[in-house]
């Protein structure tokens, strides 16, 4: 009898620890869960997500802000998988970027001066998203360096380079991109872009489907700033276009970036 008392006892003391465990386990992944709840309820929220698609098929999704609540930032992260809001930003090779990127005159990847440090378009003249924190203007600017850029106040700025989109200027866009070297300009792409209307506002657009530069561009035109945009830039395309939001994560082909346009606030 005391026998199979003990392996009764046995038994239930093996069972309240099974049970016990589980509700460790359980306790365990809802503080997980909840911890990423309140991470990503402390991301950035001064901004509005969307989406569209064109008439040419090109699936948009977009970030639309004011300039003074982004910048360029080092990220070596896929966007997606990044502890920042944004999009991807300008062309890299390995750890070199190849585009500028400045906040104040000062390169975001490394010391001005240096090779692949984002203070210099490599190669090209290329065009260069400008906001001019001064007077809260967006502008592009065809720079080979970061240091031509033409701002109110040099420690009130950002810039990132890509290349121009030419908006207004139908005719005359596919020639610019061509002279800027534009990669992949007639090969079917991810894409993305950074594109600003006549109030100033900008929008962080990367697409989900793959479409030639023209394309791209095209749906833009189409789909997003209500037939009001004013001018933009080009960014890194093909697997470098990811974009991470509350809403969304798209992660290109799944590689790393150097660098992004993150969202601030």
């Amino acid at each position: 009898m005391q026998t199979a008392k003990k392996i009764k006892i046995g038994i239930a003391g093996i069972a309240a620890l099974g049970l016990a465990a589980i509700v460790m386990a359980v306790l365990f992944m809802a503080g997980s869960m909840g911890g990423t709840r309140n991470d990503e309820a402390d991301m950035p929220r001064e901004y509005e997500y969307g989406t569209a698609t064109a008439s040419n098929g090109m699936e948009l999704h977009y970030l639309r802000t004011r300039p003074s609540n982004v910048e360029p930032l080092t990220v070596r992260n896929n966007v997606s998988a990044a502890p920042y809001y944004g999009i991807n930003g300008g062309f890299f090779y390995e750890d070199a970027l190849l585009s500028v990127a400045v906040v104040n005159d000062e390169p975001v990847h490394g010391e001005s001066g240096h090779y692949g440090s984002g203070g210099s378009n490599a190669k090209y003249a290329r065009g260069t998203l400008v906001w001019d924190g001064a007077v809260d203007r967006l502008s592009v600017q065809i720079v080979r360096q970061a240091r031509e850029i033409e701002v109110t106040d040099r420690t009130n700025f950002w810039a990132q380079g890509g290349i121009s989109m030419s908006l207004g200027r139908d005719e005359d866009w596919q020639r610019q991109a061509t002279e800027e070297a534009a990669p992949l300009l007639d090969q079917a792409s991810l894409r993305s872009a950074a594109v600003y209307d006549a109030e100033g506002n900008l929008y962080l657009v990367v697409s989900a489907t793959r479409g030639t530069l023209a394309a791209f561009r095209e749906a833009i035109v189409e789909r997003i700033g209500e037939g009001n945009l004013a001018d933009g830039i080009f960014l890194d395309g093909d697997g470098s276009s990811q974009l991470r939001s509350r809403e969304k994560k798209l992660a290109g082909d799944g590689r790393l970036v150097v660098q992004m346009l993150r969202l601030i606030r």
